[in-house]
């Protein structure tokens, strides 16, 4: 499977994570994940993340539970986020 992103490890539960503007925005799907998350954006951005049954919401801190549908929003330029995997 391709994935929208480009990704680069820091640890074992860090990562930096890079959405291209140049993907079509029908690749950023509603999925959901086996472990917690924070997604923290690195630079200014007007990309958004909506959890199921919220609001779209920017992207600056944001905790993802374990389980809960989400979808990236594609805005413009380039998303760069670092990922932190079941943060403690």
């Amino acid at each position: 499977m391709i994935l929208p992103f480009q990704e680069t490890k820091l640890s074992d539960n860090e990562f930096i994570r890079v959405f291209g503007q140049d993907t079509d925005s029908g690749e950023y799907m509603w999925h959901r994940d086996r472990e917690d998350r924070i997604i923290e954006s690195i630079e200014s951005t007007d990309w958004k993340i909506q959890l199921d049954n919220e609001l779209p919401k920017l992207i600056d801190k944001v905790f993802i539970p374990m389980g809960v549908y989400h979808r990236v929003i594609k805005g413009t330029g380039d998303l760069k986020i670092k990922l932190i995997k079941n943060p403690s």
